[in-house]
């Protein structure tokens, strides 16, 4: 693997305090729509590099967060209600007051993305959402059903290397090189107790019906998937209850996998130029 430069040109760092935690980011340097990016497990604001530089990040105001015990962002005051669904939402809402992103688009990758589902009535201010690497889990047993290959180092406090590397490699389309460098440091630097607690959560039936939140949602809603994608199922995307879904179809990217934002960065980019802009 080879580490990819993020020399953090036109870019703005961000230390918002809320309470008594501080959530880190990055901001480019456009002035047009808000548009507020939010990672995935054990990741970071790093991997939204290609977002927030370039055309698009001149173009619209992008912001890039680095969730609860992610990045450079402390540690939550209670991990294990926190460092959940619920919790992340209620981060991601305060982000958006503090920062006044008003008509804004959220977009959410992977646990990004179902922490942008929950927080989806508390965001009045949003133009509409965009998920991807992220079907919507629902109530009782079927609700894990959207996984094809959901793997436990998500939920472990402490995995191995060979555990890590491995989760690592499903998060791109497969034979994807060089997968960058960052990535494996983010896992490390991710507070274990985000992926314990989280499993835990989840254990405990403590998530939110996210079919239910798709199905009622007032706003528009893209849904974007890899087409090479490892972890997600497509059909089962295909199949949900989504009334505002943007262009009426799953957005598929062909050559991406989980990591559609770094993978296909283009294409990537072009689909969320498009949503932004027309909603």
């Amino acid at each position: 693997m080879v580490d990819q430069p993020f020399p953090g040109q036109n870019l703005r760092p961000l230390q918002i305090r809320l309470g008594t935690q501080t959530i880190a980011g990055l901001e480019s340097t456009g002035e047009g729509r808000p548009i507020l990016l939010v990672h995935g497990n054990s990741a970071s604001s790093r991997i939204w590099q290609k977002q927030l530089q370039g055309p698009l990040g001149d173009k619209y105001r992008i912001i890039a967060i680095d969730l609860p015990g992610h990045g450079a962002s402390s540690p939550p005051p209670d991990p294990a209600s926190d460092y959940s669904g619920r919790g992340y939402a209620a981060a991601i809402a305060a982000v958006a007051r503090e920062l006044n992103l008003g008509n804004a688009v959220v977009v959410g990758w992977s646990l990004g993305g179902h922490a942008v589902l929950n927080a989806a009535a508390l965001l009045p201010m949003a133009a509409g959402l965009m998920i991807f690497g992220t079907p919507p889990v629902g109530s009782g047993p079927e609700g894990f059903a959207g996984f094809k290959n959901l793997s436990p180092t998500a939920f472990t406090a402490s995995p191995t290397e060979a555990q890590i590397q491995e989760w690592v490699h499903t998060a791109f389309a497969p034979g994807y090189a060089p997968v960058p460098d960052f990535v494996v440091q983010d896992f490390h630097r991710t507070d274990g107790n985000a992926r314990a607690c989280l499993g835990a959560v989840a254990q405990a039936g403590g998530l939110a019906d996210e079919v239910e939140i798709v199905r009622n949602l007032k706003i528009p809603l893209a849904i974007v998937q890899g087409g090479e994608e490892q972890i997600v199922d497509l059909g089962y995307l295909q199949r949900l209850a989504a009334p505002t879904l943007w262009r009426g179809a799953v957005q598929v990217v062909a050559g991406a996998g989980h990591t559609t934002q770094w993978e296909k960065a283009d294409a990537f980019n072009e689909l969320l130029d498009a949503f932004a802009s027309g909603v």
